[in-house]
């Protein structure tokens, strides 16, 4: 086989003569700023993400681009079968380059998870249903909100659906983060309803953070691709809300900070659940997702 170096040497960009179709051309543009580091930072796992979200719509430059972070185990792991899947389906959509490179990596594999049928993971119960659970917490923590409030968590219980997020979970990721207070702003410049921080607001085309709506369309996104990265459990996923992801997977779990750690309880205290459904396309699972949830406490 022939080294990886050749494969490398591969630029993103040209689809040989083919006509991308199905992906919003923004979203291959995003993945390579995200790969390269081009005017945000550099997030090879969140370039894979949006490369998926390509490939699953058709995009020859999105499966060959996925093909070669498999390839040459770009923020993925190196597997050179699932490479040969991602170029043999954008070869037959017409890229050249993908089909040039069938010749390197050899006999196809399986596609990848992120491009299979959506699994929902639900309280440890698989399943296919798409409604979201329901848990049972009483009281209701949100029961009796001041008038302010309630306005604010009837806009959140009418867009969680939109994202797959259960609204009682986003309700306790508000109430904890910001209180319901759309101008929040902490010392780490953390902003709005879900404390978005500059990075992760420009992550996922927030605007304007302090605005109700487009606040928490970016943090129920962040949200919803946390969940999606530790398959559903909510600790590690709330933990990675927090703390970041990469110290979740740094310390294989809850790191050991006294206020990340008291950030998940309230959480789950206030939600009910440590599982919720995810869609298993969305991203390659963490490392981390097979050793267990760790204590909170």
């Amino acid at each position: 086989m022939l080294a990886v170096a050749c494969i490398s040497g591969v630029a993103h960009g040209d689809a040989g003569g083919a006509a991308t179709r199905g992906a919003d051309p923004s979203t291959l543009r995003a993945a390579r700023a995200f790969e390269h580091g081009e005017g945000v930072r550099k997030d090879l796992s969140w370039a894979a993400s949006l490369y998926c979200q390509a490939a699953r719509e058709g995009d020859p430059e999105g499966l060959y681009a996925l093909g070669w972070m498999y390839a040459n185990g770009r923020g993925l792991p190196r597997d050179d079968a699932t490479a040969a899947a991602l170029f043999s389906l954008a070869a037959e959509a017409g890229h050249r380059q993908a089909a040039s490179m069938l010749a390197v990596v050899g006999a196809k594999g399986d596609l990848p998870e992120c491009m299979r049928p959506p699994v929902v993971i639900a309280n440890g119960l698989a399943g296919v249903e798409s409604a979201l659970v329901r848990v049972a917490v009483e009281p209701d923590p949100f029961a009796e909100l001041s008038p302010a409030k309630r306005k604010i968590a009837d806009a959140v219980e009418k867009l969680a659906p939109r994202f797959s997020i259960d609204p009682r979970l986003a309700l306790a990721v508000i109430a904890v983060e910001s209180n319901f207070q759309p101008g929040a702003r902490s010392e780490r410049d953390a902003r709005g309803l879900m404390q978005l921080i500059p990075e992760t607001a420009a992550r996922f085309n927030v605007k304007n953070p302090y605005n109700v709506t487009d606040n928490v369309r970016g943090g129920l996104t962040y949200l919803r691709w946390l969940l999606s990265y530790y398959q559903g459990q909510v600790p590690f996923a709330l933990a990675a809300y927090n703390a970041g992801e990469k110290a979740v997977d740094r310390h294989r779990g809850i790191p050991p900070y006294a206020e990340t750690r008291a950030y998940v309880r309230r959480i789950l205290e206030l939600y009910g659940s440590d599982r919720h459904p995810y869609d298993a396309r969305i991203v390659t699972p963490s490392p981390v997702v097979a050793t267990g949830v760790p204590g909170t406490s």
